[in-house]
């Protein structure tokens, strides 16, 4: 049987700023919405890159959200960290700028929130609905198994 082990909150750091990658929980009206997003973490505030769509409208209707985070090896060797925290759409075109930054320092292509669409051959849609947001955790938490 393996030993499952709180994580210290330097550790919590360690891994969110090396994955990058999680799940997003959102709900709106009692309706649960779980999605998979690339993060950037940075002073104890995460940013990510998204388009206007269910998530944004969702986010922007109850700001409380539960990040969750992983990094397995295999059955024996993993670390899960949950991160329940309020979502907050950055407007000041300074914090854009700089979220938006990190976040490609993370995620270079943006995917899968930025993807193109062809009209036709010729023409691409240019797209003006991104959205930024910062998630300001409120709690915590890390459970490690093996020695990831």
């Amino acid at each position: 049987m393996i030993e499952v082990k709180a994580m210290k909150a330097d550790e919590v750091e360690a891994v969110l700023g090396r994955v990058g990658y999680g799940h997003l929980g959102c709900a709106m009206h009692n309706k649960p919405y779980v999605l998979p997003i690339h993060f950037a973490y940075d002073s104890k505030m995460i940013y990510f890159f998204t388009t206007e769509g269910q998530k944004a409208k969702m986010i922007d209707s109850n700001p409380e959200v539960c990040l969750q985070v992983e990094q397995i090896v295999d059955n024996e060797n993993w670390v899960s960290i949950i991160i329940f925290g309020e979502a907050e759409r950055l407007e000041h075109s300074w914090e854009v700028e700089k979220a938006y930054d990190l976040v490609k320092g993370v995620n270079p292509n943006l995917t899968p929130a930025l993807s193109y669409r062809w009209l036709d051959t010729w023409v691409q849609e240019v797209r003006d609905d991104e959205v930024i947001y910062r998630i300001t955790p409120k709690n915590t938490t890390g459970r490690r198994a093996g020695t990831v």
